[in-house]
Parts: structure tokens; sequence; C-alpha cells
């Protein structure tokens, strides 16, 4: 059970389907069976477009990338991936993050689709994923983008207490939460705050630590790789991550962004010029 309650689950997935309908391109939707379950896909952009798969971060679902679609589906056949074990339609499984599973699973998805190699964008729980398939099956991922990846930088727990702190109080306390760990602001991105705010007053986040990737894992990514992480965040040591991409992937870019928190966003022209290069 990945929700707290059946009517929390409902109130999330109504939202959901509220955006899918709002989706700012035309898109096919897709249930794709896998080892893992079924899993849901969204696809937008030009059919004969070469593929760019997304994976969202913990807590979320495609509709992360609302705000980013429109500009990458002119250029690409973008493949959207609510990942299992999150608040989305795909199925609530949820195998050991320091297996193989995950990038199995992701094989069947791409085979689904006839995907050979892909570009991959991903964030937090995302990046972890894409950074993990991009280690175990470095021939199919063409190039890399990650904003605030896990499993590279020390992972912190402070935040955890201001979780703990603001949870005896209700609505406001999970906007409070949001604010401290994610660095939404409720009063710049009212829209993001309400959408987080409902996802984690209903959702059970995952509770294990996300496995830290070796130096020599690291070492074997030789696509190229763009790497965007927040001067404060909360969640994952922003330097950390950057000292250890440039010290064991030298060819990759690494941006540390002054201020900003563990949310990151205005970065889908900077991703584009990347991708596209």
């Amino acid at each position: 059970m990945i929700f707290k309650t059946e009517a929390g689950q409902r109130r999330i997935m109504r939202r959901y389907e509220e955006i899918l309908a709002s989706w700012p391109v035309p898109a096919e939707r897709h249930q794709v069976p896998s080892t893992a379950g079924e899993t849901f896909v969204l696809v937008s952009g030009p059919e004969d477009a070469p593929p760019l798969v997304l994976l969202h971060g913990s807590g979320s679902n495609a509709a992360m990338w609302a705000g980013d679609v429109e500009s990458w589906a002119k250029r690409f056949r973008v493949y959207a991936i609510d990942m299992i074990g999150e608040p989305g339609l795909s199925a609530p499984s949820r195998p050991p993050l320091d297996s193989a599973a995950y990038a199995d699973w992701l094989d069947d998805v791409l085979d689904h689709f006839g995907l050979d190699s892909v570009a991959i964008v991903g964030a937090s729980l995302g990046g972890w994923l894409g950074l993990d398939y991009a280690t175990r099956r470095s021939r199919r991922v063409e190039r890399l983008a990650l904003l605030c990846p896990g499993g590279v930088g020390r992972q912190k727990y402070g935040f955890l207490f201001k979780v703990a702190l603001y949870r005896p109080f209700g609505q406001w306390g999970m906007r409070r939460s949001i604010k401290a760990v994610a660095g939404v602001d409720p009063r710049a991105t009212p829209e993001v705050a309400d959408y987080l705010t409902l996802m984690f007053t209903h959702f059970l986040p995952r509770r294990d630590r996300l496995p830290l990737f070796s130096d020599e894992a690291l070492r074997g990514l030789t696509m190229p790789v763009r790497v965007i992480v927040g001067e404060r965040d909360a969640m994952f040591d922003s330097r950390d991550t950057a000292r250890r991409i440039g010290r064991t992937v030298p060819h990759a870019e690494v941006t540390v962004l002054p201020g900003v928190a563990h949310s990151i966003i205005g970065q889908t022209e900077p991703i584009l010029e990347f991708l596209t290069r």
C-alpha cells in the first residue's frame, strides 16, 4: 500500500486526471506490461523524432513535466513515465533499490516501444533511476540530463526534524514542510505547492536510503552528461554531488545554481540545448 487511505488515493488520481486532461500538447496514453506490473507512459511529440524519456521525482508523476513538455516535444518523441511505486498510474510495486530490478523494468518499457537507445532526463529519484539505468545499460542511453539526482552526493536527513516539527499543524504545517524540504514557495508557485501538499497528505513516500553509486560505476558513464543541482538542496549535498561528478565523469557539465533548493525550475531551455547538440 503506497497511499494512506483509498479516499486519499482517489483525490490524488482525480487531480492527476485533471492535469492530464489539460496537457499542453497532444499526447497518447499507454499502459505497458512489465515484470514489475503495468506502467503508465504519456507519449507526445512527432513519431519520427528521436526518443526522450522523462523520469520524475519521488512523490510525483508525469505531471512534473507539464511545464517542459511543450518545448521538448517540438524536437523529440517524449515518453513521460510514471515510475512504479509512486503516486501515478503505474503499479505500486517497489522492488529493492539495490538490485537490477529497476533497470529490468525500464528495459521492458523501452522494449515495448521498440526503443534501442534514448536520451534521459531525470529529477531527484528519477535522476537516481536514470543513473542506475545508464550505469547498467550504457549502450541504451545516448544522453543523460540530471536535476538534483540522488545516489551521488551525501544524502541529508536534517530536514526530517523540520517535517516532524510542522506535522501537528495540518495543511499549514504540510506547506511549511514542503517549502523547507523542496524549496517550493506557496506564494510564488501556489499550484505546485497545492499539488505537493495533496500528494504528501495522502501518499506514503519511500523510506529506504538511495544506494550511492560507486566511483567505478560513475566512471562508466561515457555518454554526454549534464547535471544541475541547487546550492541549498535540503535532501542531497549538492557540493558533494558536483565534486564526485567532476572527479569521476570529467566530460560532464555540472551547474550549481546559487540560492536554489531541491526543487529546480526554469531549466527547460538549458536542458533542450544540451539534448540537441
